[in-house]
């Protein structure tokens, strides 16, 4: 079936209604008769409305590595309970006669389970044939590879672009920003092909052409979204490519998606000089205007080109906020030249290894050595990096609470005033005062300073200002606490906090910026113009949307990158859970609310126990892709196992990055269920399962190493006497998916 250019499934007889199209699963067999072949396919298949105009749907992959299309009109909701088959061309002449196939259709819950097509030996023969010669022809077919995030329309054509040496890239040679992104462009190509291309005057064959503004022979089939500055026409023909968008950022996601149409390379050698790239035709544009990654850099800190290294693999998922979390109890980052302290003592602390929050506290006269700061001029650098890949830097200065760093430099701004020193990752909460003091005024005239050079150094509307997990205690027995709470009619504690918020909404609206905070800062009250950041589950946003305020979701039920993404016995050290499938089944717009307020969302990726950047990689790879599509792809249009599948094409790029990821996704899920009690000792059967379908578990609990020759999981298995650990592996198809697991018994999770 490889060499067959395209199925067209034209709909006729009675009408079944469906919600949404997309493909679920992919799966040829094949039996042998004396004059027949007999394929069986296997599918589900959905529509989606999204307006009256028929859209052409391309089966996901791995259904475009066969070249498969759904051809047009589909009608909207529609699925048909009878099809009829043909070829299309140039086979069709062949036998004009006589119907291609025969089928058997299965349908269960409107959904299409399987068909059998019935195929003369002769006519296979002849596709057989045919696509030999097709693979020796100027224009090659090749396959659609897997898209992350998956675009809004894709529709596929015939034949293929060939990329070489003598491409050329034409664009407005007068528009700065065009320019750059050519350069942007050639740094890319270089990196893959080992050469970049020349500039071409005018559009034309073996060129490939920028176009923003589009013009007007640019055709977006969807009105309501052709002004949308991030919304990109991607065109690729046989002789020609074209990217047109509304606005210099659509081009840049255009680039991004033919970045990813290039054929994959082996780790240390180049695509090529010349490589075929799938004809086809996109219309793309974001679900979110607000697609976002967190990365901690006060309780690690990472270089400048660590940073980049970060943002760089952002924007190839087409992530366009980059929230940089620049303070907290255990270093500030940022240099504040009227504030010397803030970098001189506070980026600084003693060194320790270990598990965090273990180690020991500071010892007198101990020398702090571990840490750094960025300049002024490397946060420069860093903002126009990112600025170069449509990417806004989101600076937080995490205050009330959060601030022991601060204290540290300056310890008459909390309410003991005790000469603290920066946290190292020993426990300290409610035992220091980590938290400023809202009823004293030098600590707004120390803020004032702060968001002064901060406004001045970020272009970016937003500057966060924390808000969550400010422990009052140190507040309640404080004099000037006290007279302030009697003074504005104070009755809670917690009001204290909303006033500080309140007061530094002021102060940052005095310099052109708007507050965005952690949902704590609806605590006591919400500040009028702040936007809320939802982090303790939905309930933040859901109440602040409620309000008239603008949200951005990031739970920790779907959101926060550094939990546990497999088994802890087997991951880096960290706490709680959060798997792949919990991060691709996110819904940022909570039923109910206003869907306009909520902005979209982010992952969070808190640092206490990740050191490198290698481990930064590990922690956000694959669960970013997951992001990514869930804030730019239309709902309907994901899916999980189809998702699963485009991953793994992922790993590979990131492969040949030298970009670290974790594949824990194909390790198995692994509990104790309690059977029964035996001379008054419990007995257990183990339980297993996967995230992904598929997967053949293979175990021992000799602690010798299984592989896909050991027996395989399919029902409970007691623990056998005397076992004190488990070994598992993962296999599909006889390749190794997961990694050798050895878990020991006492520490699996008793059901």
């Amino acid at each position: 079936m490889v060499v067959i250019r395209r199925l067209l499934l034209l709909l006729g007889g009675k009408r079944a209604r469906l919600k949404k199209l997309s493909v679920i699963s992919f799966q040829f067999s094949e039996k042998s008769h004396q004059y027949k072949k007999v394929f069986s396919l296997q599918f589900s298949v959905i529509s989606r409305e999204k307006s009256s105009v028929p859209r052409r749907h391309v089966l996901a992959s791995p259904w475009c590595h066969h070249g498969v299309t759904l051809a047009s009109p589909f009608r909207r909701h529609v699925l048909a309970s009878r099809f009829g088959v043909t070829l299309a061309s140039p086979w069709r002449h062949l036998f004009p006669q006589s119907p291609v196939f025969s089928y058997q259709l299965s349908v269960r819950k409107n959904k299409v389970l399987s068909y059998k097509f019935l195929i003369m030996r002769k006519i296979v023969f002849c596709f057989v044939v045919a696509g030999m010669f097709a693979g020796c022809s100027q224009h090659r077919t090749v396959g659609i590879p897997a898209l992350i995030p998956v675009p809004v329309t894709l529709e596929a054509g015939e034949g293929s672009f060939k990329l070489n040496r003598q491409t050329r890239i034409a664009l407005n040679a007068e528009d700065e920003e065009q320019v750059e992104l050519a350069v942007y462009f050639n740094e890319q190509l270089e990196e893959v092909l080992g050469y970049t291309l020349g500039r071409a005057e005018k559009a034309g064959k073996n060129v490939i052409s920028l176009e923003a503004p589009y013009s007007g022979s640019s055709q977006f089939s969807d009105i309501s979204h052709q002004e949308e500055p991030e919304l990109y026409q991607l065109d690729v023909e046989t002789d020609k490519i074209r990217i047109a968008a509304s606005a210099p950022a659509g081009l840049f996601y255009g680039i991004q998606t033919l970045m990813q149409l290039i054929p994959i390379a082996d780790k240390h050698k180049m695509a090529g000089d010349e490589i075929f790239l799938p004809v086809l035709h996109i219309e793309d544009y974001p679900r979110f205007q607000w697609r976002g990654l967190m990365l901690d850099v006060s309780r690690h800190f990472f270089t400048i080109d660590e940073v980049k290294a970060y943002i760089d693999q952002m924007a190839k998922y087409k992530f366009n906020v980059f929230h940089w979390h620049l303070t907290d109890d255990q270093g500030w980052r940022v240099e504040i030249s009227s504030l010397p302290k803030l970098t001189e003592v506070g980026a600084w602390r003693v060194p320790r290894t270990g598990p965090w929050w273990t180690y020991e506290q500071p010892q007198k006269g101990e020398e702090a050595t571990v840490g750094g700061f960025y300049t002024k001029e490397e946060i420069k650098e860093v903002i126009q990096y990112a600025a170069d890949r449509y990417i806004q830097v989101l600076p937080e200065i995490d205050v009330p609470g959060h601030s022991l760093a601060m204290i540290a430099a300056y310890p008459q701004l909390s309410s003991t005033e005790l000469p603290y020193q920066v946290n190292p990752g020993s426990k300290f909460y409610m035992i220091e005062d980590n938290a400023l003091n809202p009823a004293k005024e030098e600590v707004y005239e120390v803020m004032d300073k702060v968001f002064t050079e901060i406004a001045e150094l970020f272009p970016f509307e937003y500057i966060h200002i924390g808000g969550d997990e400010c422990y009052k205690g140190f507040w309640k027995n404080d004099p000037y606490c006290k007279a302030l709470m009697k003074k504005e009619g104070l009755i809670h504690v917690n009001q204290l906090q909303s006033y500080f918020i309140k007061r530094l909404e002021t102060i940052l609206m005095a310099k052109g910026k708007k507050l965005i905070g952690w949902d704590e800062i609806l605590e006591g009250g919400l500040a009028p113009e702040a936007t809320v950041m939802s982090w303790r589950g939905m309930k933040g946003g859901i109440t602040a949307a409620e309000m008239g305020h603008k949200v951005v979701m990031t739970p920790t039920t779907h959101c926060y990158l550094d939990l546990y993404q497999g088994d802890p016995q087997v991951e880096p050290i960290t706490y709680s859970m959060l798997r792949l499938n919990d991060v691709y089944r996110f819904e940022p717009v909570p039923d109910g609310i206003d869907e306009r307020l909520v902005l979209g969302g982010q992952g969070n990726l808190w640092t206490e126990s990740v050191y490198t950047l290698g481990h930064a990689q590990y922690m956000t790879w694959p669960r970013g892709f997951a992001l990514a599509e869930v804030l730019w792809s239309e709902k309907d249009d994901q899916e999980w196992e189809n998702f699963v599948e485009r991953s793994q094409e992922h790993f590979r790029r990131l492969d040949v990055q030298d970009v670290n990821y974790a594949l824990s996704v194909f390790d198995p899920i692994i509990n104790l269920q309690s059977s029964q009690i035996r001379q008054g000792v419990k007995k257990y059967n183990v339980i297993m399962k996967t995230e992904v379908k598929g997967l053949e578990i293979h175990y021992s609990f000799d602690d010798s190493f299984p592989d896909d020759h050991y027996p395989v999981y399919t029902e409970p298995v007691p623990v056998p006497e005397g076992a004190i650990a488990l070994r598992v592996v993962t296999y599909r198809k006889g390749i190794q998916m997961g990694k050798q697991m050895r878990l020991e018994l006492s520490k699996i999770r008793k059901e």
